[in-house]
């Protein structure tokens, strides 16, 4: 298996599993309640995700069409669980297959843009998206078990 296969396969169990975080609510408002202590609520982590792999993997390594409005991923409130799953749901495809498809040519050379102010190689800035993905993911659990009175939700393998 190539790193691009390898790295796919982790973005699409950890994608899979912000899926599976939010289809656990109960209710919408649950999704926007910002519990004391958390700086955001799960819907507003959950379109930053979005809207973070949609611009950074999404237009920047694969030319998909997008226009990110990133203080609106902070700023929303209030979108149906239905809604954000329509944005949230065809992540793993979009993401997993843009990342499968790249080289090792494309892996070694310099991301196209220079986003956390010291040049990385796209290898470099995926396995900081992944680990992005993954702090947010756990705040998401961490918010969603406070609010939802939850339990964990099993973890998705590879």
């Amino acid at each position: 298996m190539s790193l691009s296969q390898e790295l796919a396969a982790l973005f699409r169990r950890d994608l899979t599993q912000l899926v599976r975080q939010i289809t656990a609510f109960r209710t919408t408002s649950d999704l926007w309640i910002k519990p004391e202590g958390a700086g955001n609520s799960v819907g507003n982590l959950a379109l930053h995700l979005n809207g973070n792999l949609r611009e950074y993997i999404g237009r920047q390594l694969g030319n998909a069409a997008y226009i990110r409005y990133r203080d609106l991923e902070f700023e929303a409130m209030g979108d149906s669980i239905e809604t954000l799953m329509g944005k949230i749901e065809p992540l793993p495809e979009l993401i997993c297959g843009i990342v499968s498809g790249l080289s090792s040519e494309t892996l070694d050379s310099l991301y196209p843009e220079n986003v956390l102010g010291i040049p990385l190689t796209t290898r470099q800035f995926l396995i900081h998206l992944l680990s992005h993905l993954n702090y947010h993911l756990g705040q998401i659990d961490a918010i969603r078990r406070i609010v939802t009175q939850g339990e964990a939700i099993s973890s998705v393998g590879l």
